[in-house]
């Protein structure tokens, strides 16, 4: 039929069997004209209708797209042509050929179909259509033959079809053209990430990314120059799909969940009764909570809904896991047809007969395949990748989500710590897995592919190597499954040790006040033995994994030719089979490969996915006790309200019920534990409801007793994300006393807040906020003990300007717990609380007339407090107490902080005779702020010190080689040669075993099957074996020094490491957030532990590998040895160009991914605060914004290593291309076994370099770790901690400190803060240090403990210079009661005793004395309590009197007291107060005090002004000049003459 519709033969076989083949003429016009059409006919519709749905705003017409347009319009003209041409020919008898009208009106149809699609792209962001692009490229292929066929038509006879051959070579030419031009981009505009536009050729081969690559090779990327992702991959729209699902699987888990546990209902019915009879109603209750908590944990045995994650995810990501898994397999298929072509190619070599045409055709084949192969390969694995970023960014997100509404109950089960490795570990596992997920199936897919073929070469023998494979299964899957163990164990060594660091670095100052380092430093160390010992057993069996690895085809090909020569004697190995057979192995290598590691990552995996299945299940808060109405005649209101921290234990808060006014203030008063605290945490919804509600009417703000600063400046802090006012803040600011304090800190209001506000003192941190509370429009504050850390006099400035009945929130509804006895007369309604319930409640004058409980507790108090106008009970922090105030006072000319300092006028008169006031800092304060404001671009610039934190430092540029070195030292020079002399001994083994293989095929051509000599024959074998094995002991041998060498080095480092981290000074702390160093004792160490020494071997082994592969290239046709040249330089290149751009986008990868954690445990710290203010949208946007700023530097290195991989392969393919050509161009010189020699090696080639450029960055990626904790092991030190001067066993005996012309600075480029100071301190004097915030009283005692090194003068104690003994002797040998009580996780006995210098008798003395002997005797397990992370679940009194009872155990002569008896009533101050008295009286005691009764009755009163001493004398001395500034300090307080003094 077709022969009819061309008139001319439609196919003949004898046109091939030439030396110049061709195609008919006919097959020519039809076929190969109708492939590109039918294509192009079938995808159009669909395409159309996607571009009508998914249409945006029509882009205006550019250049490009009318050039396209123009093209295509000319090739319909030449169609148009083509038909005149085609109807007006007069071809004489037989008429027109219909071929000659048809296929020009075909052309005419399909011009214009591509002229609609190209203008319905128009509406699309992505001007090119992929589809259109491949049929330009199939319709060129297609038209080659014609091409080629009219070309020799004319060189034959010029005249033929002249007309008709010009048409058709200009449209192939304009076909060409428009192909060039759609391999171009149209860019919208530049902000958008050039994917989105790039065209189908540009996306394939990742060519968009080259301007990054480029910019990244020219200087270090910065965040400026990474692409943002595009919006479908963003958190927000990733996370509402992932959530609509989620809602739906979560459900049907729950019902699953209901339906166990009705089923388990039944057996823990009848445990739990015989418990309840034996528990005693008491504290053991708690304990026995606790340690029930802990076996649950242990044991994992508590249900939760199961299985929903995996299937939520599949249902998110289907469309990209189907797009992926098409791709995979086209790329499966393919890759078994280079065996097929490689046999070709074999008999054609083998073959003297054949056409020289046939192998060229191979070659091209072989080539075009192997592309094909990349493209897709690369294509998957972007996919791949993108999938598992998009899973890693859904499981932090949610987490994140999660943890702003998850219920107290479900939130005890986890440390901060713990949470973060939700978001950072888990989420990563999981990351981990959906990368490689298709393998699942598609290493099943190649493994029956291969063993079908290899069945074809070498029939049945095949099943015995098979056999072997199979058998290593089962091995590797017990290694597998052993290793997860080893690792899961690790993980909670790993857990435990970052538990411990976090404390070390939260509470470095205790550590340094006490030189407890040593004690804690042996924690660490033990915990990391065990890690290693464990990391030791992975390595090992680790080895054993890889050995069986490299093994396993050596093995299995040894085997399988032996059966096969020795079954049947006919059987003879030729080269075609071998290398068939072999190439088949090598892709067989693959799958094998990675199945077990698959498994195990699988099974890694299931646990991340249980625990996150566990938190994201979580209960949620339980607010339906809590209703908010609109209209009500009560501000609040509770009804019978009884609430729990734990379902389990009894009720905290007991039936109460209390009735608040709008526009009330009202006082919550009470011993500790009474309660107080957790009523208001009741209202805000944070405890469990037993019975009863809350009703509340408006909005919440709330100040809590321990204060929640953000990283940010102190506007931010404030603001907290509201609009500015600017009158409104500052009249906030001067409300809460803060203008004196913005006039020190450098920068004011835009000085920074380092982390946990750890750069501002216990006050400053309380007022801020409190701005922060007031600055809010609310209806209701609830305010917890916000005087409690302030001075008396800023106590009452701020009860008057703000809470008071005339302050700032006069008319609002105001609840403040309080232990300040002296505002309760102004407040409206006083509620008294005892154990959880409200003893009594009524106005003040109502209580006293009542003589209740509140009155009889009053008397006893006000006989102290009547001395002193305020018995705030106040830590006293109203003060640089931190060293971390260190910008506080450092930038400040000398005589700002003295000007700053005036807190009321009174104060000011006085102080100004004794400072140097100056007349530039007379403008009023306020308006320097708001010039300050104004200009606070240039301030920015003027003022250093305002940045508190440093930017991490991102290293740029090449990793210097010296890491290198070091890690290599780190190792040992001896392993390091040794490992690679034997890896080198791998490398000769194989080369010799592929040489001996080409020799043994070469027998088959000497004999033929009758007469092979069995001794021949055995010998090959042998040998063959011998080889194999050698190759695996190699590698065994190697692998095991490598893990004991690196092991070695990581415990090098981490020792290291500790060790300059603990002896580190303060101001690195201050100035370092806890998450960056943790970070490098997290991420850091245990890449230097797990990852860095296998990409180390691998490394090794890939180059190795190459190398010899290159050999035997070289050795079969040296010509090649030329090609190698060329293709080695673009090879170093391609690699150069990447490795800069991949480093940097690592570095940024990590330095973005900080800010996330921090934010998230930040946000896990101030839970209730975000939750009482409602602000947990803003949060969540933060919190977004920070995941798609790493995402982009993520998407972008996987980007990178696509860019780089596809551009390798395309290198590996040429050297494939090259060496078949070559062997085609050389065919007679050559035989089978050479080149089946040759290119099974080159197959194998293509892998192996990309291998290798992917271990070299990752290697220098990991290196990284081991630069970030080197930069931490060369941090400067403090002095050392023994010096050879050892001071005699029991110095001080006396006591006696003296000062003489003693000045120190906080950094060298700041200015002095204690400018000479000259006293002497005697033996058992009783010293009160009083003076203003930042007149140096936190710096004096800094300096006794070396905190601060002098800048000049000295202090001894006792005659000996402290500056000549090392800091352990002398901080041992001083006792300091701190302001901020700090406990570490762990036994009450470790807390008090880290070293276990005492014996249990002398324990519980102390406590006795600190007066917590019946609390601690009350608990289960006494001493042995374990206290919870940052000593949570004891009261913050209880906690100040544990650090009492540290002092009491370690009878030092000389006691330092930073007024610490911030949060405890006032008659748990007066026992402090006494104990101190009573037990210390022997020692020299220096007491930093804010209130001066607690002073009054001391020996000496040293006043403290800018850093000088203004006053040193007894109380009374003092009190008699009446000019003086204690004078004036005392007559505020309301302290009279007649004080009497005894001790």
């Amino acid at each position: 039929m077709l022969e009819t519709f061309c008139n001319s033969t439609f196919w003949n076989s004898s046109y091939l069997e030439r030396p110049d083949a061709d195609l008919p003429l006919c097959f020519e016009q039809t076929v190969l004209v109708w492939i590109p059409l039918v294509f192009l006919w079938l995808l159009a519709p669909w395409q159309l209708l996607h571009v009508y749905k998914s249409r945006t705003k029509r882009s205006p017409i550019t250049k490009f797209y009318l050039a396209k347009q123009v093209l295509v319009g000319l090739l319909l003209i030449l169609a148009v042509i083509e038909l005149a041409f085609a109807l007006t020919e007069d071809s004489g008898l037989t008429g027109i050929p219909p071929v000659k009208y048809t296929n020009p009106i075909l052309y005419l149809v399909t011009w214009l179909l591509v002229l609609l699609i190209q203008d319905s792209r128009q509406w699309c962001r992505q001007k090119n259509s992929w589809f259109l692009s491949l049929f330009w490229i199939l319709s060129l292929l297609c038209g080659v033959f014609q091409f080629q066929t009219l070309i020799r038509a004319l060189l034959q006879d010029s005249t033929s079809n002249l007309a008709y051959s010009c048409l058709f070579i200009i449209s192939y030419g304009l076909q060409i053209l428009i192909l060039v031009l759609s391999s171009f981009s149209e860019k919208k505009d530049s902000s958008d990430n050039p994917l989105t536009t790039a065209s189908f050729l540009s996306s394939i081969t990742f060519s968009w990314f080259d301007s990054t690559v480029l910019k990244g090779y020219k200087h270090p990327l910065t965040l400026e120059d990474v692409w943002d992702v595009d919006e479908g991959i963003k958190t927000k729209s990733v996370v509402s799909i992932f959530e609509k699902h989620m809602g739906r699987e979560l459900q049907k888990a729950r019902r699953a969940f209901q339906r166990r546990q009705k089923n388990s209902k039944r057996d823990t019915a009848a445990t739990l009764h015989g418990l309840n009879k034996n528990q005693s109603q008491s504290q053991d209750v708690l304990v026995l909570e606790e340690s029930n908590k802990k076996k649950k944990k242990s044991g994992t045995t508590k249900d939760f809904p199961k299985s929903w994650l995996i299937k939520t995810l599949l249902k998110t990501y289907t469309g990209i896991l189907l797009k992926s898994f098409l791709l995979k397999l086209v790329h499966d298929i393919i890759l078994f047809l280079n065996p097929q072509l490689l046999k070709l190619l074999i008999s054609f070599v083998s073959d003297p007969g054949t056409y020289p045409w046939v192998g060229y055709l191979y070659a091209i084949f072989l080539f075009a395949v192997t592309l094909i192969q990349s493209l897709c390969l690369q294509s998957y694995f972007q996919m791949c990748f993108q999938l598992g970023m998009s899973v890693r960014t859904t499981i932090m997100a949610s987490v994140y989500k999660k943890t702003l509404t998850l219920s107290n109950m479900s939130r005890k089960e986890y440390t901060v710590g713990e949470t973060v490795n939700l978001m950072s570990v888990d989420a990563q596992k999981l990351m981990d897995v959906t990368n490689f997920i298709h393998l699942l199936w598609s290493t099943v897919l190649q493994i029956a592919l291969a063993i079908f073929f290899l069945w074809r070469e070498l029939g049945p023998s095949v099943l015995a190597g098979f056999a072997v494979m199979v058998l290593l299964i089962p091995l590797n899957i017990i290694l597998a499954t052993k290793n997860r163990a080893i690792q899961f164990k690790n993980m909670k060594y790993k857990d435990k040790r970052l538990k411990i660091m976090n404390e070390i670095l939260s509470g470095i100052k205790i550590l340094k006040y006490f030189a407890w380092e040593p004690s804690f430093q042996g924690q660490v160390n033990n915990l990391r033995k065990k890690e290693l010992k464990n990391l030791l057993r992975f390595g090992q069996l680790q080895t054993l994994t890889v050995f069986l690895l490299q093994l396993a085809p050596i093995l299995v090909s040894v085997i399988t030719f032996s059966v096969y020569v020795l079954v049947d004697s006919n059987n003879i190995l030729d080269a075609e089979k071998a290398f068939t057979s072999i190439t088949l192995f090598n892709i067989l290598r693959f799958p094998l490969s990675m199945l077990p590691m698959m498994i195990s990552s699988m099974l890694q995996a299931s646990v991340s996915v249980d625990r996150l299945e566990k938190y994201l299940g979580g209960d949620d808060l339980d607010l339906s006790a809590i209703r908010h109405v609109s209209n009500f005649d009560k501000a609040v209101q509770l009804y019978e309200a009884s609430f729990t921290w734990d379902r389990d234990s009894e009720c905290t808060i007991r039936d109460v019920n209390l009735d608040i006014k709008p526009g009330q203030l009202v006082a919550l008063v009470g011993p500790v534990g009474s309660g107080k605290s957790s009523l208001i945490s009741a209202m805000l919804g944070e405890m469990e409801n037993v019975h009863g509600h809350i009703t509340i009417k408006g909005t919440i703000a709330y100040v809590p007793q321990q204060s929640w600063i953000q990283n940010g400046t102190i506007k931010d802090n404030i603001l907290f994300g509201s609009e500015m006012n600017e009158k409104k803040y500052q009249q906030v600011l001067e409300a809460c006393a803060l203008l004196p304090d913005l006039k020190i800190l450098p920068g004011g209001d835009m000085a920074e807040i380092g982390e946990k506000g750890i750069n501002l003192s216990g006050g400053q941190k309380q007022r801020v906020s409190l701005a922060r509370a007031v600055y809010q429009n609310s209806d209701i504050y609830i305010l917890d003990d916000p005087l409690s850390a302030v001075d008396a006099h800023v106590g009452k400035h701020i009860f008057n300007k703000v809470v008071g009945p005339n302050g700032l929130l006069n008319g609002k509804t105001r609840l403040l717990v309080t232990h300040s006895i002296n505002f309760l007369p102004q407040v409206d309604e006083i509620v008294v609380l005892g154990n959880g319930t409200i003893l009594e409640r009524g106005s003040y004058s109502a209580l006293m007339s009542k003589k209740g409980a509140f009155a009889k507790n009053l008397k006893t108090l006000m006989k102290r407090s009547d001395s002193e106008g305020e018995a705030t009970v106040n830590d006293g922090s109203e003060e640089e107490d931190d060293i971390g105030l260190i910008p506080n006072i450092e930038e400040v000319p000398e005589d700002a902080a003295s000007f700053a300092i005036k807190r009321e006028n009174s104060f000011h008169q006085t102080m100004r005779r004794n400072s140097r006031s100056s007349n530039r800092h007379l403008k009023s304060l306020k308006n320097s702020l708001k010039t300050q404001n104004g200009n606070a671009l240039k301030e920015e610039e003027v003022v250093k010190g305002q940045k508190l934190i440093k930017k991490e430092f991102m290293e740029t540029g090449k990793v210097k080689f010296s890491i290198y070195l070091k890690y290599l030292q780190a190792i040992g020079w001896c392993s390091i040669f040794g490992i690679i002399c034997i890896y080198i001994m791998n490398s000769v083994a194989f080369i010799g075993s592929n040489l001996w293989l080409s020799a043994w095929t070469s027998d088959s051509q000497i004999y033929n099957g009758t007469n092979y000599p069995v001794s021949q024959r055995d010998m090959r074998i042998g040998v063959y074996g011998a080889l194999g094995l050698a190759q695996g002991i190699a590698v065994l041998l190697a692998s095991i020094w490598s893990v004991y060498g690196c092991m070695h080095a990581s415990k090098l480092l981490h020792s290291q490491l500790l060790n300059n981290i603990l002896r580190a000074p303060m101001k690195f702390f201050d100035t370092t957030p806890t998450g960056r160093i943790v970070n490098r004792f997290a991420g850091d160490i245990s890449t230097v532990d797990d990852v860095l020494p296998q990409s180390m071997r691998s490394w090794i082994m890939c180059f190795l590998g190459i190398i010899s592969t290159l050999v035997m290239i070289c050795m079969a046709t040296p010509i090649f040895a030329i090609i190698v040249i060329p293709l080695g330089i673009l090879y170093v290149a391609i690699q150069m160009f990447y490795v800069a751009t991949s480093r940097q986008l690592k570095r940024l990868d990590s330095v973005t991914r900080s800010p996330i954690y921090s934010h998230f445990s930040e946000t896990v710290s101030g839970l209730s605060v975000i939750r009482a203010f409602e602000y947990q949208q803003q949060f969540l946007k933060r919190s977004e914004v920070g995941i798609d700023t790493n995402q982009k530097c993520v998407f972008s290195w996987i980007i990178s290593n696509r860019w780089l991989a596809i551009r390798l392969e395309l290198t590996g393919n040429l050297v494939v291309f090259f060496s078949a050509l070559l062997l085609v161009i050389y065919k007679n010189t050559q035989n089978g076994d050479t080149v089946g020699f040759v290119l099974s090696n080159a197959l194998n080639i293509t892998q192996t370099l990309n291998w290798l450029v992917r271990m070299t960055s990752e290697a220098e990626t990991n290196i990284v770790a081991v630069e970030r904790i080197d930069e931490y092991i060369h941090v400067e030190n403090e002095a050392p901690w023994v010096t050879d001067k050892r001071p005699p066993a029991d110095w001080p005996s006396k006591g006696e400190i003296q000062f003489s012309n003693y000045q120190v600075r906080y950094r060298p480029e700041l200015d002095l803060v204690l400018r000479g100071i000259n006293c002497n301190i005697r033996s058992t004097e009783k010293v009160g240090v009083v003076g203003r915030t930042g007149a140096g009283k936190s710096s004096l005692t800094n300096c006794l403990f070396r905190i601060l090194e002098s800048a000049g003068g000295r202090i001894t104690i006792d005659g000996i210079d402290i500056a000549s003994i090392g800091l352990h002797d002398l901080r041992g040998k001083l006792t300091i009661i701190p302001q901020d009580p700090v406990l570490f996780s762990g036994s009450l006995r470790m807390n008090l005793d880290p070293f276990n210098n005492h014996s249990d008798e002398e324990m519980w003395k102390a406590l006795e004395l600190a007066h917590l002997k019946s609390f601690v005797a009350g608990l289960q397990h006494g001493l042995s309590y374990e206290v919870t992370e940052g000593g949570d679940n004891l009261s913050v009194g209880q906690r100040q009197l544990l650090c009492l009872g540290r002092a009491l155990l370690r009878k030092s002569k000389i006691l330092v007291l930073d007024e610490a008896t911030a949060a405890v009533d006032l008659e748990t101050d007066q026992l402090i107060q006494t104990t101190i008295r009573s037990e210390f009286s022997h020692c020299t005691v220096i007491t930093i005090a804010h209130r001066l009764h607690t002073i009054m009755d001391y020996d000496k009163i040293m006043v403290l002004d800018s850093g000088n001493i203004v006053q040193y004398d007894s109380p009374e001395e003092l009190l008699k000049i009446l000019d003086g500034p204690f004078y004036s300090m005392a007559k505020e307080a309301g302290i009279e003459h007649t004080y009497n003094t005894a001790l």
